[in-house]
């Protein structure tokens, strides 16, 4: 049985309960199991050399989710060849496929962790009430450690763009 966390986030002030432990800089990333396609599953020895950005959603097809989607694939561009930008929500892969088709987003790669929850509950972000992954934002070194992370507090709200851009900046 996981950690349960209370007391650390909210949904429009409403409290919610955080399956798993926290992690911190420094720490290594767990690896996840999570869906490519609906049949092909990936995890993190895939992007292994890569500096990875996981910027967490609850779905793609809410505003702030929306937002933080394009400015990561904005983004990409001037990241270059080392950096994976993974964007993790429980959206199911073809519906992520076909956000991503009508929004013109081909920089990010949308990964689902609707089968098991895996990477929500190894990231202490699997919100128990609403079995979706908490907004936050995870920079892994090419070695798998964790240099950057931000548990947001309040779901509804933006994550600091600049700060992760520079924590994966900073590993180039």
């Amino acid at each position: 049985m996981s950690q349960e966390r209370t007391g650390v986030a909210t949904i429009h002030g409403t409290p919610i309960t955080l399956i798993g432990l926290e992690l911190k800089i420094g720490d290594s990333a767990p690896d996840f199991t999570v869906s490519k396609t609906l049949t092909d599953e990936v995890s993190l020895k895939d992007y292994a050399d890569k500096i990875k950005l996981i910027s967490v959603v609850p779905s793609l097809d809410t505003g702030v989710c929306d937002a933080q989607t394009r400015r990561f694939n904005e983004a990409a561009d001037q990241l270059g060849d080392n950096v994976v930008i993974l964007t993790i929500s429980m959206d199911l892969p073809f519906a992520q496929a076909r956000w991503c088709g009508a929004s013109g987003v081909e920089r990010v790669v949308t990964l689902s962790d609707h089968k098991t929850a895996s990477f929500g509950e190894a990231y202490g972000v699997l919100i128990k009430e609403l079995r979706l992954d908490m907004r936050s934002i995870f920079v892994l070194d090419k070695n798998n450690k964790i240099t950057y992370v931000q548990y947001l507090q309040e779901m509804t709200e933006h994550p600091n763009y600049e700060d992760a851009l520079e924590a994966v900046k900073a590993l180039l």
